[in-house]
């Protein structure tokens, strides 16, 4: 939501509570509006409706400032060539074909076209890819393109082709039990399909890692006749080291899965295995203590893949994303 839409909320927001309390100086005394502005709102929304309610600026736009017509479109050409590209650097580049513009000049080109943000200048880029199908990409451009992919995956944004494209891995500490010690949950989740698998272990080093993969999650995917490309772990000793010397890594080497890694200091790139954690704890927790729930952690897991529904995927099961 920009500026202009904020505006144009709180004006009809000031119109709708005089509506409902049948009082304007009422409606006008709470939200901080004087009488006069309240009924200059109203006869421009019956005019022009919500539009009409933009704020207009008293002062008027002296055009001699503004940048050469030649000179901005050659701006709005370079971002979407150089979507990187911030205003300094794109001043610079402009100066060296003849162009001279300010940095605050790029800046305030890219206030008017909505171009400010990378992020809206990628969303230009993507635009202008759907209008013409053939256009090949340059090399900064696709870099443009995998920097922000990058930084979804960081945020939490995981893009998955399909079933086994990508699966989730992590470790889980779930209590400690007197006579045995410390108590682990290794947890893998297809994050196409979200299919979860769990394996609880007394401790927490690469070989248990391997054999989570070995004892359930590639048996489970060849049964699907589904391989497994790649597996997404957090930067944990028992995921990460020297192939020679690793089971974890050998591991995955003789299988032929490949590994990525989360973002340094940004648990929530694995976010999806911390959401599976807690929503195992909290459904496990409530089904044991209520009479008509099935009983038991491992119940509550196959409720979770066959009969629970995912809203983000058609609200089918996890269970029938992954059979297709």
């Amino acid at each position: 939501m920009n500026t202009d839409q904020k505006i144009i909320k709180t004006k009809v927001g000031l119109l709708n509570l005089a509506e409902q309390l049948s009082s304007v100086s009422q409606a006008c005394k709470m939200l901080g509006y004087s009488r006069d502005s309240f009924y200059r709102f109203k006869e421009l929304y019956e005019k022009g409706g919500e539009l009409a309610l933009k704020e207009i600026s008293r002062r008027k736009p002296i055009l001699k400032n503004r940048v050469e017509p030649h000179i901005e479109q050659a701006i709005l050409d370079m971002a979407v060539e150089q979507p990187a590209y911030g205003q300094v650097r794109v001043a610079n580049e402009l100066t060296k074909r003849g162009m001279f513009v300010s940095p605050t000049g790029v800046r305030s080109v890219w206030l008017r076209h909505d171009l400010h943000r990378f992020g809206k200048r990628l969303r230009a880029l993507e635009a202008k890819l759907s209008q013409e199908p053939g256009r090949v990409l340059t090399e900064a451009q696709v870099q443009a393109l995998e920097k922000a992919k990058q930084e979804q995956e960081a945020q939490g944004e995981i893009d998955t082709a399909h079933p086994g494209y990508l699966g989730a891995q992590d470790t889980y500490y779930v209590g400690t039990i007197k006579a045995i010690g410390r108590i682990y949950q290794q947890t893998f989740i297809d994050t196409y399909s979200k299919v979860g698998l769990a394996k609880l272990y007394d401790r927490k080093n690469a070989l248990v890692a391997a054999d989570m993969l070995n004892d359930k999650v590639l048996p489970f995917f060849d049964e699907q006749d589904v391989p497994l490309l790649r597996t997404l772990t957090d930067r944990g000793t028992e995921y990460c080291g020297q192939r020679e010397h690793h089971e974890y890594q050998l591991y995955l080497a003789v299988e032929n899965i490949d590994h990525s890694k989360t973002k340094a200091r940004s648990p929530q790139t694995n976010g999806i295995c911390e959401r599976f954690h807690r929503t195992m704890q909290d459904e496990s927790e409530t089904r044991n203590s209520t009479r008509d729930w099935p009983q038991g952690f491992e119940t509550t897991g196959e409720w979770n893949q066959t009969r629970r529904t995912n809203q983000s995927r058609a609200r089918s099961t996890p269970c029938c994303r992954m059979s297709g």
